[in-house]
């Protein structure tokens, strides 16, 4: 696996970047089509985004820092098929190479389902073990989102 940098979007990532997003975020989270995910893209500032590829170029992984009130936030999204072996680190450490504060939103708990029925896991776990604080007392508690703040600073 490597990581592609770009700060402008292909067709083909940008749809390969929806379907991560829908097929392993939270169902309540998902775009409906491309014109409401392009919105959502044109609305973040200075994005960068970094793709884990496989040996024949296909998108395992999308992470991606852009900035919002003034400071720099983040997400990334890896198939669940490789989960725990290495490339969500791998996707967070560029991104900590590139970016001295990273701010992220995490859900907390265990209630969200994916678009295929499996159950949510949280990656607060994940992000904790990788140097990130949380804030508890920051959060998001609406419809469509539960979630805890998290940072982490050079």
């Amino acid at each position: 696996m490597e990581i592609i940098e770009t700060t402008e979007l292909s067709a083909d990532q940008q749809n390969a970047a929806l379907l991560l997003w829908n097929n392993e975020y939270p169902v309540k989270l998902r775009y409906h089509n491309m014109a409401e995910f392009t919105i959502y893209l044109e609305g973040l500032q200075q994005v960068h985004h970094f793709f884990l590829v496989d040996a024949l170029q296909n998108i395992a992984g999308w992470a991606f820092a852009f900035t919002r009130n003034d400071e720099r936030w983040f997400a990334i999204i890896l198939d669940s098929g490789i989960h725990q072996k290495g490339y969500g680190s791998m996707l967070l450490n560029k991104l900590k190479e590139k970016e001295p504060i990273l701010n992220g939103w995490v859900i907390d708990h265990d209630r969200d389902f994916k678009l295929n029925g499996e159950k949510y896991v949280s990656p607060l776990p994940f992000y904790l073990k990788n140097n990130f604080v949380m804030h508890p007392d920051t959060r998001i508690d609406a419809e469509k989102l539960s979630a805890v703040k998290i940072k982490w600073t050079n």
